[in-house]
């Protein structure tokens, strides 16, 4: 049975497998007493939800899924991230906050005003942030139980063309992009990667976005969780900002799953 919440969803795999496929920004769903607190009008709300979603990631981790010969595990975000961010440090640590994009967002992706900045996080962390973190911490202790070891692999996608709000976004623009961690993400995880998404056009490491996502409890301290960051430029797959998929969807879930099949062998 699923681990179902109004905010995020944990879909069991294989008892075996170590993968947790972590889809973050796939949603658009904004429940309304945070939507009270935005001050966008609805079609610029509609305007940066097409820039900021990683539209129909939940569906490509989906295909990949059922197409992988040992099911993963998948952790969805159910609510946008324009509720909150979970993959945000929740505190100083966090560079975003320098563009207003911080765990709670202040600003847009081109710099306009999203909440006031004297906004008081702390209740949209408790609420959201907080249950999330603690539900990915349990999802990554239960494969260290049950299998020894657990990889986070995240399924995201990026512009074709850099928005505003990058700070790093300079840099190449590969069809994928690996995001990879020193700590938490091998050699050997990032060359199965480059293996598997070898047919798209090349793939790039940490340009435009850089690193990967692990639950604080196990950041830089268990050598046991490994890590990597998907991002798939969405001119592959869908009509940008924010349109409907084409074929390219299936072609990418294909190799997504090529990609997992190979991370559960020792």
């Amino acid at each position: 049975m699923s681990d179902t919440t109004d905010s995020f969803q944990l879909l069991p795999g294989a008892a075996e497998s170590p993968v947790i496929l972590h889809v973050p920004h796939s949603s658009r769903t904004i429940p309304a007493p945070v939507r009270g607190g935005i001050v966008l009008d609805d079609a610029a709300l509609e305007r940066e939800l097409d820039h900021l979603t990683d539209a129909h990631t939940a569906e490509l981790a989906a295909v990949a899924a059922d197409r992988c010969a040992v099911t993963p595990w998948r952790f969805v975000n159910r609510l946008s991230r324009l509720v909150i961010d979970p993959e945000r440090f929740p505190d100083e640590r966090e560079e975003m906050l320098a563009a207003g994009m911080g765990a709670v967002y202040t600003r847009t992706s081109h710099g306009e005003e999203l909440r006031p900045a004297a906004v008081d996080p702390g209740p949209l962390i408790e609420r959201y942030f907080a249950p999330y973190a603690r539900a990915m911490t349990a999802a990554v202790a239960g494969r260290l139980a049950a299998t020894g070891r657990a990889i986070v692999v995240d399924v995201h996608s990026y512009p074709s063309a850099r928005l505003p709000y990058e700070l790093h976004g300079e840099g190449p623009r590969p069809p994928v992009c690996l995001g990879t961690d020193a700590f938490h993400t091998p050699p050997g995880l990032t060359a199965r990667a480059e293996k598997a998404f070898a047919g798209f056009g090349g793939t790039g490491t940490d340009s435009p976005f850089a690193g990967a996502y692990v639950p604080l409890g196990f950041y830089g301290t268990d050598a046991r969780v490994g890590a990597l960051m998907i991002e798939i430029r969405r001119d592959l797959y869908m009509r940008e900002p924010g349109g409907p998929a084409g074929p390219g969807l299936t072609t990418l879930a294909h190799a997504l799953a090529e990609l997992v099949d190979g991370l559960g062998e020792r």
